[in-house]
């Protein structure tokens, strides 16, 4: 179609980086190919952070891999930016010079 679209991702390994670079290659596949990507941008980004999570936890099975990530990614559709994380990444906007919050971080004492 004629929409404009970019994708950004940054994944932080723990315990190793098998979660992280798994996380890079297929997150981005799984956005494109969801059934919403188009209609609902957003929620092909939730979906699909969850589908490479468990496609990475069976292989981590499989492998016996112990390895994690925490992830953010942005995927910007026309004027609009749609953000999703996983874990304690962050991501910061600054417009005109002023960080802009667009998230309120994961941390172990928060609900």
């Amino acid at each position: 179609d004629d929409v404009d679209r970019a994708y950004f991702a940054v994944f932080d390994g723990h315990g190793g980086v098998d979660a992280a670079d798994y996380s890079a290659t297929h997150l981005h596949v799984n956005v494109g190919l969801h059934k919403e990507f188009v209609k609902n941008p957003a929620e092909a980004l939730k979906c699909s952070f969850q589908k490479t999570d468990e496609m990475f936890l069976s292989k981590a099975k499989r492998e016996k891999l112990r390895s994690g990530t925490t992830g953010v990614s942005a995927l910007i559709v026309g004027s609009k930016l749609h953000i999703a994380w996983l874990g304690d990444s962050q991501v910061m906007l600054v417009q005109q010079g002023k960080a802009v919050t667009l998230m309120e971080p994961h941390k172990p004492e928060r609900e």
